[in-house]
């Protein structure tokens, strides 16, 4: 923030704090501050009064400008406009409530800027709210956030409006054109409670995120479903295929029912992969909490293979130990899944640790996982995909700031910072050049 005095010169707030200090100006404030005579925030504390007098001062300054002419100078008066009072206000600001008068002319064509007509909120309590609500939040949380802190009531309807603003937002980002070609995808879901004709039901969020030729993970959409299969599969891959997703090289998924036909039927050459950690986490629904660490070790040297023979081979000792014969489900959700695991085996390290996991989503899905645990249920599938938007907006947001301190620090010279932007792919330049490799016809077109 800068300050400009009557000369044109401008100095930062913190100069002039420096400045104020130095003079003492400010120790007799202070002074009242510590003793308690003075509050900060609060009804009738020291910074809404300094906000209701720069707004005040503001509003007397558009209205000068409105008419042409100072307060009490109708020398320069040219106009048979003028002042005429002015009426009482409250508006909610992030420091509370504060009371200002707001000036009027005469014939009524005065229009606020600062504190537009019917506004009963500054802006940056609005961006609080937004904040706090992308945060996990409830509007019932809010509420009591806002009175207890900065003395501000507002209705559940007022909140609940606030946080629906940002719908359209949602929408444009949901519907936006998307890149021609990802080398990857991603798809996995987080399970939400949804209130729905009348009953709660678990629904699953299914999230996709698209890894661009740069290795940058993006966003690609969500979608709200109680049910998936291949209809389910066939709409979404459909929406990505009109927003311009013309080809996919690798989608890598938990092995839900019907994804695998609907990616083959819009992506007739795209590489569907089971992801292993999912893999991993099924076979273990079958065996006892004692004896899933002991499983998922002896089930290492299947993944971790040198190709597909030694792979089976690696399964089929394990099938017939101890552990196998103990738990054959175990086995047999390998075996069941085994044609959309295999593919993983022919690639090079590098690639595989790109493809090993949905974990690119998963880290994303904990972070969301996080804001949606306070609420036990929400009122419409469109409540879950703006909270969601909104969190995912605070996570890269967060992102896009560390970046830029990284850049500015010397560490890292990215360009073109923008929200929903995810993490840049680990070890991506190796991993594309082996993909070049293993796909030159397919691949080489977009580099």
């Amino acid at each position: 923030m800068t300050v400009t005095d009557t000369r044109g010169n401008s100095e930062s707030a913190a100069e002039l704090v420096e400045q104020l200090k130095a003079s003492g100006a400010l120790d007799e404030l202070f002074a009242k501050i510590d003793s308690g005579q003075v509050e900060l925030t609060g009804d009738g504390g020291l910074v809404p009064a300094l906000i209701k007098e720069t707004l005040e001062r503001g509003l007397q300054a558009e209205l000068t400008s409105h008419l042409g002419y100072e307060s009490g100078n109708r020398d320069d008066k040219s106009t048979t406009n003028s002042r005429n009072g002015s009426y009482a206000k409250t508006v909610a600001t992030e420091s509370g409530s504060v009371e200002i008068a707001v000036p009027r002319d005469r014939e009524g064509s005065f229009t606020p800027r600062l504190v537009p007509k019917g506004s009963r909120r500054l802006g940056g309590l609005d961006d609080m709210i937004i904040s706090l609500y992308a945060g996990g939040m409830t509007i019932r949380d809010i509420q009591h956030h806002l009175e207890t802190t900065i003395g501000t009531e507002l209705s559940h309807e007022t909140i609940s409006n606030i946080t629906d603003a940002v719908m359209e937002s949602v929408m444009e980002w949901q519907n936006r054109p998307l890149e021609e070609f990802y080398p990857v995808i991603y798809l996995d879901a987080i399970r939400v409670k949804v209130r729905d004709n009348g009953h709660v039901r678990s629904k699953a969020a299914h999230i996709a995120v698209g890894v661009d030729m740069d290795g940058i993970k993006h966003v690609l959409g969500i979608w709200v479903q109680n049910t998936e299969g291949a209809s389910f599969w066939a709409h979404v891959c459909a929406e990505l295929a009109n927003r311009g997703v013309n080809d996919v090289l690798i989608v890598c998924c938990d092995g839900l029912t019907g994804l695998a036909e609907a990616i083959e039927a819009t992506w007739p050459e795209s590489l569907v992969q089971t992801c292993v950690v999912h893999l991993i986490r099924n076979a273990n629904r079958f065996v006892a909490h004692g004896d899933r660490k002991a499983v998922s070790k002896a089930l290492k040297p299947v993944y971790t293979a040198a190709n597909e023979d030694t792979a089976l081979q690696a399964l089929t000792d394990f099938a017939s130990s101890p552990l196998g014969q103990k738990y054959p489900s175990a086995v047999a959700t390998w075996e069941n899944a085994w044609d959309r695991f295999t593919p993983f085996l022919a690639f090079p390290p590098a690639l595989r640790r790109v493809i090993y996991t949905t974990n690119a989503i998963e880290s994303l899905n904990y972070q969301l996982r996080k804001v949606t645990k306070n609420r036990s249920q929400f009122p419409t599938d469109e409540s879950v995909v703006k909270l969601l938007w909104l969190a995912i907006c605070n996570i890269e947001d967060k992102r896009a700031r560390e970046r830029a301190k990284n850049r500015e620090a010397g560490k890292i010279n990215q360009k073109n910072i923008r929200l929903i932007q995810g993490r840049q792919t680990t070890n991506w330049k190796q991993a594309l050049a082996q993909l070049a490799t293993a796909y030159p016809d397919r691949i080489n077109k977009y580099l």
